[in-house]
């Protein structure tokens, strides 16, 4: 199945700027010099695009006529991923600064959760809201296979939040089925997907590995269809892989531009249509589905 690209980061918002710390790390040299490094597309209430840029601290829109990018907000951080909250607020995990709020009316910028018990959060990377409201997030750091420090945390809306797993290498994108009782996780290091059974209490049980992949650079940003299919973000795979509800692979999405395809989600007006993120090339990508995807906690009744 192939894509169409939707819009590219224009050269005028490219960073012309410097380097910044997370552009200059060594393990990314193999993507060049990018003007941006986009993550996480995600839809506001009124059907608008969103995405962030994860070495120069913006969160970006993207106009649904025109296509052409527009900076929301810049500031000191990393933003890996963003997730809208049923009442419109922005919901950010940053590498540098921990789960974030922005409130897109006033901009006003609010720390969420930064530590975790006694200890300082480590980096998160992605982050999905349950039906009632609580959140899970990733906070993968600058764990691998030999500094397996990665941890999925569980949040409450009052802020109290509590380890689910640690001992990861490299957690990445994660995401929920529809009742919130199954959580699909991205261990980019280990280039697999864990299943984990979600009980009433928001413990975890029965966690095991759905899917093992290969080649790439491992597992990123993760969706789901109206059909329990899960979409998977092959970073350094040029693609989305498409696994039905028993990890039987039905078909890749195949980027036509660069390899690093990033993250995924669903549009809200035309639920059949695929958006991307390839973060080298700086482009939004579309492919139309067989089956619409899953409606999230932002946009449910």
């Amino acid at each position: 199945m192939n894509t169409e690209v939707f819009a590219t980061v224009p050269d005028a918002l490219h960073w012309k700027q410097g380097a910044t710390d997370w552009s200059k790390a060594p393990s990314r040299s193999q993507w060049g010099k990018p003007g941006s490094f986009l993550e996480s597309p995600n839809f506001d209430a009124g059907g608008t695009l969103h995405c962030v840029d994860i070495p120069y601290g913006r969160i970006f829109r993207v106009d649904p006529s025109s296509r052409e990018f527009e900076v929301v907000y810049q500031y000191d951080g990393e933003p890996n991923a963003l997730r809208f909250h049923k009442d419109g607020r922005i919901f950010i995990a940053d590498a540098k600064r921990g789960i974030l709020i922005l409130d897109p009316v006033t901009l006003k910028l609010e720390t969420f959760v930064n530590r975790v018990g006694f200890e300082g959060i480590r980096g998160p990377n992605d982050l999905v809201f349950a039906p009632n409201g609580d959140l899970f997030f990733t906070d993968m750091g600058q764990s691998d296979l030999v500094n397996p420090s990665g941890r999925v945390v569980h949040v409450r809306p009052d802020g109290r939040a509590k380890v689910l797993i640690d001992r990861l290498a490299g957690p990445n994108g994660l995401v929920l089925n529809d009742s919130g009782t199954m959580l699909y996780l991205a261990v980019t290091r280990l280039n697999n997907i864990w299943q984990l059974n979600v009980e009433p209490d928001a413990t975890i049980s029965k966690a095991g590995v759905f899917v093992q992949m290969s080649g790439g650079l491992g597992p990123d940003g993760l969706a789901m269809d109206s059909k329990g299919n899960l979409l998977v973000a092959h970073a350094g795979g040029a693609c989305v892989w498409v696994f039905d509800p028993y990890g039987e692979p039905l078909y890749r999405v195949m980027s036509c531009t660069g390899r690093v395809v990033t993250n995924l989600t669903y549009a809200i007006d035309d639920p059949h249509m695929l958006f991307m993120t390839e973060a080298v090339s700086g482009s939004i990508l579309t492919a139309r589905m067989p089956d619409p995807g899953c409606r999230l906690y932002s946009h449910q009744a």
